[in-house]
This record gives structure tokens, C-alpha cells and sequence, in this order.
């Protein structure tokens, strides 16, 4: 088990935490914000940024209505009240409020007053907050909303009210600027990325020089050299992150151009590589993979990210992100064959070390419980867990432990603090299938053994088999006590649309796909049993699902090559079930 958090991290942290104490409060001062955030006064030629797609018309009326759903929490603006000034239920509530994410929503309403509506919020919160905000202009808020107003410039700059019109345009000048002077506040993550973009967005929008451009573009340009590794991944190792990134330079790529403006060449390499990445962590027709802390992802927001990039050259590697590919007879296989993240990268991440989805033509079978934005915050510890994921866990634990509850995790966030490290993973391909075979110490610390997992995936794509082991190193010697026994479950997350009933003897299941196709679940592991999970990755509510779950008791001097500490297991295709 290797040590993700170090003295350096505590120090760049914390010399990070009083660099934006002090920006706060020096723009606190009107004095220093009259200087810092002035300028583009005059009117300028403006150039929209084209909207991504997304804009979800039933949560649009909802927000009609005066309900506001984010992050999980909702908020019911009585009529005549401003949202503005009415307490937030969470602090995540909060962030998505005033970056102004919804705003798609609301303008997707092709009836009624919903761009009046957005007006009256828009100009209600320039109100309210449109001088200064620690809060709402901090760095990671303020460059989402000012990407998100860069999609909706002409209704900014729509209305009779001509000084209306004026003060929304000064205001997304003023945060240009403040994104200007806040890129070197955000942490080396996807968020300063997120905010090279709007600033490189913004200069090209609104017209605001060469200078204002090129400063955006070297960060983007850094940042991307940094952080998209080479097969394509984020450092993050979250696949929704490489496409929301990527969706977000083709946007960028398609205005520079619109303007004959031609971008640094590191930002068409990264594209590039983003595109092989994306494609990647497909599965099937529809959506990723989802792990560390990114979901399955929208279709509009694939397709817009892979945009003229649909042919890019597959692989089944991508060693850089830490995942291994299996695909034959229309079935896909990717295995997370790495830790977490270190660092700020890793603020999302997973205990999700040698777990796996998996799906057939038919669509997703073995799933793991995944999460979103959309989702109650309180869900979120519990499915970065080992146990909310398609993997053994061993007493319980997780092969990756969070920073506990105090002053470490407020400075640094919720990263953890202990992982696997190394997690070694290797293939063949022959004729009859592909091999995958990957292990990781994540336990070896705490209870002296490691965890091996070997999969395989039959070159028609109906027989998935897989051997998990349970093995103490032979260069640790015998253990203290080798009469204790460690207890174990294998879980297998299923997606919320497939089915699942017991044999009578417990040994096997049978699991119908939406579309009828029926699959058989073999253990010789000891009894299967049937249990509740849950299913987030959707980006809807938490869904209710359903798990495999085979348990047992290994050996602590065991090799992993033989019962109790190896368990066999079996995915076999059976056709179509019943009367589907």
C-alpha cells in the first residue's frame, strides 16, 4: 500500500488556501476591485459560444415553477421571493446555483416566459452579487458561469433595457478579468482547465485583445500538456472527465475558427488524444464507463465531443490511465487496473482497484454503483467504497482509505490518504479470447495478503469467466497467526435494467437484459446471495439495483490458487428468455 498524501501536498495546499485568503480579501476592497476588474466599458461585436448540448426541458419547467433541484438538494422558491436571497440547502447546492449550470435547463422551455424568466434571474443576481462575492467568484464557480453566459450572449445583450443590457455586459467583462487574475489560485485539476477554456472563450467572444486570448491559451495549452495523458485519459482517471474536456475544446476549436483564429498546436494534440481516450471508454452505443467519480455521460455529449474525430484508431490499453479493454462479439470488458489519483487529481477518485464493467450487445450487465453531480451528497462517501464497486473487498474495507474527518481533509479535500500501489496488470490475446489478469496491496498492510483478479472474455463475446485470489507474498514470510481466517465478498453491481433470480441451489443466477437476452451466473465460491445496491451513475435520482454477492472465509498463508482463496466465476450468454 503506498502513501498518496505527502508533507508537499500539506504545504502546496496550504500556501494555496492563504494565496485565496488573500485574493478574497483584497478584492473585498473596492479600491483594489475598481482597479483589477475594470476595463471594457464600450460595446463590443459579440461571437457566441455554440450552446452544448443538454438543456433537459423537464427540470427547465420545474425551475419555471420555482423548484430548484442541484446537487441532489432541492430549494422551492415561494412566488415573489428571489432564489438569490433565500438560504441554500448545501454548500454543493450552493456552487451549482452560481455557476449557473441550470441556465440550459430553463431557456430548453420553448413555451411560455422562460427567457423573460432567465432575465429576471440573471439581472437579480447581478443584484445581489454582481460587486463581489467571495463565494460566488470563486475561481472553479466563476469560470463555469462565465462559460455558460458566453452561450447565452444574445440574450445578455436582449431586452428594451438598454442599461440592463450594458450592466450584464460590463459584469461579464469584470469576470473576465477576475478569471484572469484567478487562474493561478485554482489547483493543477480539471477545474483550472475548465477555466482556461472560458477565459480563451471569453477573449474571443467579447473581443478582448490578443493579450487577454494568449494568456488563456498558454495555460489551456500548459494544463492539457500536464493533465490528458498520452492514450487519451485525464490524470484524474475518470472517463466522463477526457469527454466533458473534449466537448469543451471542440466548442472552443469551432468559434477560434468562425473568427479565423487558429489555436496553439497543444491544444489540437490533446484533442486528439482526448478522442482516442473518449472512444475508449465506450460502452457500446451509449455512454462510459463510469469510474472515479464520473458517470455514464449523455449521448449529446459524447457525440459533440467526438465530432469529426469518429474514426479515431481503437486500442485495448491505455497504460498511461491505468485500464485494460476486452471487446469481441459486440461485448465490452474495461478493467480499472491502477489506484487512485494522487494529489489534487484525485479529490474524486475511487477504491475502485481491479473492478470492472461489463456489456454485452444487449446493454450494461455488470455495472458499478458510479455517481454524479445530480446525486445527494450524502450518498457520496459511501460510493467511492470498495464495496459500491464490481470488486472483492476483504473484511469490509476498502483497498483505498479516505483522509479522516479534521483539519488534513478540510485543507486538502476528500482525497485518500493510503491506496494500492503498485496495481500490476497484464494481458493475452489468442485466438479463443483475450486474458487479463491484475493484482494490487491494497491489504497487505493491514492484513499481510494480496488480491489477484483474472478475467476472460471468449472471442464471440458470450462467455465472460473470472477467477479472483487471495494470496499472502512469499517474501513476507509466514503470518503471526496462520490459523486466522479473513472474510471476503465478491460483489457484481447489476444495472438497474437487468433482472436476476437465484437457482435453487444458490450456485447460479439467471439475469435478463432489457432487451431479453439472457445471461448465466456460475460460482463454484460457495453460495450466491441476491442483494440491494444502487445506481448513480445515470445522472438521474439514485436508481435501485440489484448485486451478486459470493462470500467466504479465506486463508491467511494461503497462495490464491486454490479453494477458499480462489473463487472461479462465470458470465455465459444463454439467448433469448421467456417471452421477450
Amino acid at each position: 500500500m503506498g502513501t498518496l498524501v505527502t508533507s508537499r501536498d500539506i504545504g502546496q495546499a496550504a500556501l494555496g488556501a492563504m494565496r485565496r485568503e488573500f485574493s478574497d480579501f483584497a478584492n473585498f476592497l473596492p479600491p483594489y476591485r475598481m482597479l483589477s476588474l475594470s476595463g471594457g466599458a464600450g460595446r463590443r461585436t459579440l461571437h457566441p459560444l455554440e450552446p452544448l448540448p443538454g438543456g433537459d426541458a423537464a427540470r427547465g419547467a420545474a425551475l419555471l415553477a420555482g423548484r430548484f433541484t442541484l446537487g441532489g438538494e432541492t430549494l422551492n422558491v415561494p412566488a415573489g421571493e428571489s432564489v438569490w436571497a433565500l438560504p441554500a440547502p448545501s454548500r454543493a447546492f450552493a456552487a451549482r446555483l452560481h455557476s449557473f449550470e441550470w441556465l440550459p435547463d430553463l431557456l430548453a422551455v420553448r413555451e411560455g416566459d422562460a427567457q423573460d424568466a432567465a432575465l429576471t434571474l440573471i439581472d437579480d443576481w447581478l443584484s445581489w452579487f454582481g460587486r463581489w462575492n467571495s463565494f460566488a467568484w470563486s475561481p472553479a464557480i466563476l469560470a463555469r458561469r462565465v462559460h455558460v453566459w458566453l452561450q447565452v450572449l444574445p440574450l445578455l445583450d436582449s431586452g428594451e433595457d438598454r442599461r440592463a443590457r450594458d450592466t450584464r455586459m460590463k459584469s461579464l467583462v469584470r469576470q473576465t478579468a477576475r478569471l484572469r487574475r484567478a487562474l493561478q489560485l485554482l489547483p493543477a485539476s480539471a477545474d483550472r482547465i475548465d477555466a482556461a477554456i472560458a477565459l480563451t472563450a471569453a477573449a474571443i467572444s467579447m473581443e478582448l485583445g490578443q493579450r487577454i486570448r494568449q494568456a488563456g491559451e498558454r495555460q489551456l495549452a500548459a494544463d492539457l500538456k500536464a493533465q490528458i495523458l498520452s492514450d487519451g485519459g485525464h490524470i484524474s482517471r475518470a472517463p466522463l472527465t477526457s469527454a466533458r474536456i473534449l466537448a469543451a475544446l471542440v466548442q472552443l476549436d469551432t468559434l477560434a475558427n468562425a473568427q479565423g483564429l487558429t489555436l496553439d498546436t497543444e491544444i489540437n494534440r490533446a484533442m486528439d488524444r482526448l478522442a482516442g481516450g473518449v472512444r475508449f471508454f465506450r460502452m457500446g452505443p451509449k455512454g462510459l464507463a463510469s469510474f472515479h467519480g464520473g458517470g455514464e455521460g449523455s449521448t449529446r455529449l459524447i457525440e459533440t465531443a467526438m465530432r469529426g474525430r469518429e474514426k479515431v484508431k481503437p486500442f485495448n490499453v491505455a497504460p498511461h490511465s491505468g485500464y485494460h479493454r476486452a471487446e469481441a462479439g459486440g461485448s465490452v470488458v474495461i478493467l480499472d487496473a491502477a489506484g487512485p489519483a494522487k494529489g489534487a487529481h484525485g479529490v474524486n477518485a475511487h477504491a475502485s482497484a481491479l473492478s470492472f464493467e461489463f456489456a454485452p450487445p444487449g446493454g450494461r450487465l455488470i455495472v458499478n454503483c458510479g455517481w454524479s453531480d445530480d446525486q445527494p451528497p450524502g450518498w457520496r462517501e459511501a460510493v467511492r467504497a470498495t464495496a459500491a464497486h464490481s470488486a472483492l473487498t476483504l473484511e469490509e474495507t476498502s483497498s483505498a482509505r479516505l483522509i479522516r474527518p479534521g483539519w488534513k481533509r478540510n485543507l486538502l479535500g476528500e482525497r485518500f490518504e493510503t491506496g494500492p500501489d503498485p496495481v500490476r496488470a497484464r494481458r493475452n490475446e489468442e485466438d479463443v479470447g483475450v486474458w487479463l489478469e491484475s493484482s494490487h496491496d491494497g491489504y497487505r498492510a493491514q492484513f499481510g495478503v494480496g488480491i489477484r483478479r483474472r478475467l476472460f472474455l471468449a472471442v464471440d463475446g458470450g462467455d465472460l469467466r473470472g477467477e479472483d485470489g487471495i494470496y499472502r507474498p512469499v517474501e513476507d514470510g509466514p503470518p503471526d497467526d496462520p490459523e486466522k481466517l479473513l472474510s471476503y465478498a465478491i460483489r457484481f453491481h447489476l444495472h438497474p435494467g437487468v433482472k436476476a433470480s437465484l437457482s435453487r441451489d444458490s450456485l447460479s443466477a439467471l439475469l435478463v437484459l432489457p432487451n431479453g437476452d439472457g445471461w448465466r451466473f456460475r460460482t463454484d465460491g460457495g453460495p450466491v446471495r441476491l442483494e440491494r445496491s444502487v445506481y448513480l451513475a445515470s445522472g438521474a435520482t439514485p436508481v435501485r439495483s440489484t448485486q451478486l454477492v459470493i462470500s467466504g472465509e479465506a486463508e491467511s498463508y494461503g497462495g490464491g490458487e486454490r479453494p477458499p482463496n480462489r473463487v472461479r466465476w462465470a458470465f455465459q450468454r444463454l439467448g433469448r428468455v421467456g417471452g421477450a
